[in-house]
């Protein structure tokens, strides 16, 4: 009876510890993302007209771009410029926890917030993160792994506490400086569950100033770097999320998610399923997700890229036709190499009809068609990247500036190279950082997933 005993316990607590590892490690969360124009959003206002909002947008794609050109630039550039971000995402951080909403950004690495006491602090509408009044936080030291994982421009030590220290500038005289620390964080899934990683990785921020919206507590890293979310999630989602961005979430209900875990990538082996795959591009920084563009399809005339691949921190060379562009959630427009676009805008030009060319009035996009009272008829676009080839709609490719005008969402750039968010909506865009690998399957993504 007393080894009955002693095994029925052996297995009691085998099964307690490994329903408490599948508790702490799921596979598979869905998380919503809030668009900054969607009447959800903290910083909606109803005043302003969708021309208003579209404007604001292209703007801050034109600078969020900048900040991917480290050419010509002697303090870090890195993460947003300012709150140049389209998502946010919600988090809780600390025990007890501490709600936190923050800009979801895969082109950028450390996940930072406000953190009393404040040196200085940008003024938030929600609570500032106080470290103090929580249990779970614990400092890094200026010689740990994780202190060192930040480049050394990126990373300083106070050497009176032995605290690592790290510090972001950005484009528009934005900055956030603070301690490098590790913290109990949780996300909400949609399913109504809360999954809890200690031990995370973060930035607690005390000095913090310029441009950021009082609306957000500060970044959610999901670059590709070792200190990213993504990264240190690693084997508990088995290094795979993906995101579905839906063109209505900026205006109506349509709702944008995040997933992470092992049925988030788009499902399907041949393009016969529907899901086109592309490998990643493993190249500095490892921040930034690359991809290499072969060519663009307007209708049935293809036209090779002759975009090189960039370097920013290689003094800004271009070498190579391997990674030479960037795929990010955070810039709107697709910015393309100048030269390549001149013979793509004019083979776009050539096929709209019903339409003549006319100026953008804000001066922001290159290829504007009014049409008078007529329905404009559109080409057909299809982006070839490595191994996928994705069809884009309409929505994708042009973006409608008035009720008689469209516009190409697609710009040129003597910069790097971006695919950006206006041609990734309404696909389930997958990442695999386990194969290397990107795919995209095209579906509604204002639908619950």
């Amino acid at each position: 009876m007393a080894n009955l005993i002693l095994l029925f316990s052996i297995f009691f607590v085998f099964l307690f510890s490994v329903t408490l590892s599948s508790m702490a490690h799921p596979k598979n969360l869905t998380i919503e993302l809030i668009h900054r124009d969607s009447p959800h959003s903290p910083l909606y206002n109803p005043l302003k007209t969708d021309t208003d909002r579209l404007n604001a947008a292209l703007l801050r794609s034109i600078s969020r771009s900048r900040r991917f050109n480290h050419q010509s630039q002697t303090d870090l550039q890195s993460g947003l410029i300012g709150a140049g971000g389209e998502f946010f995402m919600s988090i809780t951080i600390g025990t007890p926890p501490t709600k936190v909403l923050a800009i979801a950004d895969t082109g950028s690495d450390l996940t930072w917030v406000q953190c009393k006491p404040c040196q200085q602090c940008y003024k938030e509408n929600g609570p500032i993160f106080d470290k103090k009044k929580s249990s779970s936080y614990k400092s890094e030291t200026c010689d740990s792994r994780n202190c060192h994982a930040l480049s050394t421009n990126e990373r300083g030590c106070d050497e009176s506490q032995n605290v690592c220290k790290y510090r972001y500038s950005y484009g528009d005289e934005s900055f956030t400086k603070g301690d490098v620390a590790t913290e109990t964080i949780s996300i909400d899934s949609d399913s109504g569950s809360s999954v809890s990683f200690p031990g995370t990785v973060f930035g607690c921020g005390y000095n913090n100033g310029g441009t950021f919206d009082e609306t957000g507590s500060g970044i959610i890293g999901l670059g590709g770097g070792h200190l990213s979310l993504i990264s240190q999630l690693g084997s508990s989602i088995s290094k795979r999320f993906s995101y579905c961005l839906s063109h209505k979430s900026s205006t109506t209900n349509g709702t944008s998610v995040i997933n992470l875990g092992t049925n988030s990538i788009p499902s399907g082996l041949s393009k016969d399923s529907g899901v086109n795959t592309t490998p990643l591009v493993d190249k500095e920084p490892l921040t930034y997700y690359y991809l290499t563009l072969e060519a663009i399809s307007v209708g049935r005339k293809k036209i090779p890229y002759t975009g090189n691949s960039y370097y920013p921190n290689d003094d800004g060379l271009f070498s190579g036709t391997s990674g030479n562009i960037i795929i990010d959630s955070g810039t709107t427009l697709t910015l393309l190499e100048s030269g390549f676009y001149d013979r793509f805008g004019a083979a776009v030009e050539e096929s709209v009809t019903g339409a003549k060319r006319v100026s953008d009035p804000q001066g922001l996009l290159s290829h504007c068609f009014r049409s008078g009272n007529a329905e404009i008829g559109l080409p057909e676009i299809t982006v070839h990247f490595t191994g996928a080839d994705l069809r884009l709609s309409p929505m994708n490719a042009f973006v409608k500036v008035s009720e008689e005008m469209v516009c190409l969402s697609m710009i040129p750039t003597t910069d790097v190279a971006i695919y950006g968010n206006f041609a990734q909506m309404d696909f389930l865009v997958g990442y695999d950082l386990e194969t290397r690998t990107v795919s995209f399957q095209r579906m509604d993504c204002s639908a619950n997933l």
